[in-house]
């Protein structure tokens, strides 16, 4: 009789049990699924800024912390695909062609004036339209320039700054900038023709290849973009007109070097030390003027996010998250 009674208990005990356990276990696929969520809804938009059609990509949530990501040359908003897929699904991340790049629309020179000066404009301009004025930049080659601008002129604006191979310091100038130093002291069409395959498809791809550990890791399908938008009529003389107002980025230098002096802004430096533009001396530079920085160096070139994508981004995500503590 007894144990006829324990059976009724036992079945009980079982049952909890096995509900337990697969509450427990739907209790972590539900947490391992939202840790390794990736959002994937990245938009192709277009934003019109004093008649000029900027193209962005968007990817998050817009009540997330921001992220703008300005890229570099001969590039695009393409440049930023890794970080848009894999962080949106903890920020909001914005990432801009610039007038003559990309998808955005590409005036002429009567039309629009091709300086960093005024780039820089337009793409402050483009932040405020989509009242963005708090937010992380992530800067790369001629993101540099047009981000430490909108920097100086909105410090309050910038909660940190993702640097990877955008530089600040004159030691920061590597090899590669012989040509366009020559350029600079004497623009002729000598000079001019001396800068030209740097527009080539081989020009483009050693851009990219170059100082990587293996070029097989490398998409082709960029320096092929690139050299598409590269072969639109009038596209070398814009280019050429950027490569030589770039010294007035120089002039600058020491106004960006007081602005991280005097605001000391959250710095995660990802930079790849093969670059032949921008070589690790840059990033050292910065120790300078920054006194606490987030300091990753990795064996790669120019593109760093090319080659050692699975590395920066979680880095990133790291970074971003210690300054919410």
């Amino acid at each position: 009789m007894r144990k006829l009674q324990l059976v009724p208990l036992l079945l009980l005990m079982l049952i909890t049990a096995c509900k337990d356990k697969t509450e427990t276990t739907s209790s972590k696929k539900n947490v391992e699924t939202i840790k390794n969520k990736k959002m994937n809804n990245v938009k192709y938009k277009t934003e019109n800024v004093n008649g000029v059609k900027i193209a962005y990509r968007e990817a998050g949530d817009s009540n997330n912390p921001t992220i703008v990501l300005l890229h570099g040359f001969p590039s695009s908003s393409h440049q930023y695909r890794k970080v848009l897929n894999q962080l949106s699904n903890e920020y909001y991340l914005i990432a801009p062609d610039y007038p003559g790049f990309g998808n955005s629309d590409f005036p002429s020179q009567k039309e629009y004036e091709y300086t960093f000066d005024n780039i820089a404009k337009t793409i402050n301009s483009f932040l405020e339209q989509k009242s963005i004025t708090n937010y992380a930049i992530m800067i790369q080659d001629y993101g540099a320039p047009i981000g430490f601008r909108i920097a100086t002129a909105n410090p309050d604006r910038i909660t940190a700054i993702i640097n990877q191979n955008g530089n600040a310091y004159e030691e920061g100038l590597g090899e590669a900038w012989k040509t366009t130093k020559e350029f600079w002291a004497n623009r002729n069409e000598t000079t001019e023709n001396a800068l030209l395959p740097s527009f080539s498809l081989e020009g483009l791809e050693w851009q990219y290849t170059h100082g990587t550990r293996n070029s097989e890791n490398i998409n082709p399908d960029t320096w092929h973009l690139d050299y598409l938008r590269l072969s639109r009529q009038n596209a070398h003389t814009v280019n050429l007109d950027l490569f030589y107002d770039y010294q007035n980025n120089i002039k600058l230098y020491p106004k960006w070097q007081q602005y991280l002096r005097d605001n000391q802004p959250p710095l995660l430096i990802v930079w790849g030390k093969n670059d032949a533009f921008f070589p690790e001396s840059g990033a050292e530079a910065f120790k300078k003027d920054v006194k606490n920085i987030d300091y990753n160096i990795y064996n790669t070139g120019h593109f760093a996010l090319e080659e050692d994508a699975d590395k920066i981004i979680p880095k990133m995500r790291s970074f971003l998250h210690s300054l919410k503590k």
